[in-house]
């Protein structure tokens, strides 16, 4: 709440994350009024517009102009802007076979399992192959 006229400061991108979950669960384009309203938070229209258009400018969200407002959708799902993140943050990296060891050496076992199924159906190979290829075992260490 405000005290003495200053707005409580939020965490950092608190509130984008608040404008996003809105624009995902509308499942149409909105204007900067309608996503204040659906907030139901004390914020100016202003802020959510100001907001709305620097995501426009990272290209998180699509804006069009039916009418007399800009219209926002968001251009991808929570998974679909954190893969972009983490595709990004590898693009500027100039060591990414380390930064790819780091981070395959770091996931649970179930994870890492799924990254080796996700990666085998990317290069076209069946999940029962997979499996199959888990209980087999590949754990003598030959990749």
């Amino acid at each position: 709440m405000a005290r003495d006229g200053q707005e409580a400061r939020r965490p950092h991108g608190e509130l984008v994350a608040d404008v996003l979950a809105v624009l995902w669960a509308a499942g149409e384009p909105l204007t900067a009024q309608q996503v204040k309203g659906a907030l139901h938070q004390d914020l100016a229209r202003t802020t959510v517009a100001t907001i709305l258009t620097r995501l426009h400018e990272k290209g998180t969200v699509a804006r069009t102009r039916p009418g007399r407002s800009f219209a926002y959708a968001p251009v991808a799902d929570a998974a679909g802007l954190a893969a972009g993140r983490m595709r990004r943050e590898l693009e500027k990296e100039p060591h990414r076979d380390l930064v790819l060891k780091r981070f395959v050496s770091s996931l649970s076992a179930d994870d890492g399992d799924a990254l080796r199924r996700l990666l085998l159906e990317a290069e076209g190979g069946s999940p029962a192959a997979v499996a199959g290829e888990g209980a087999a075992g590949t754990a003598g260490g030959g990749a």
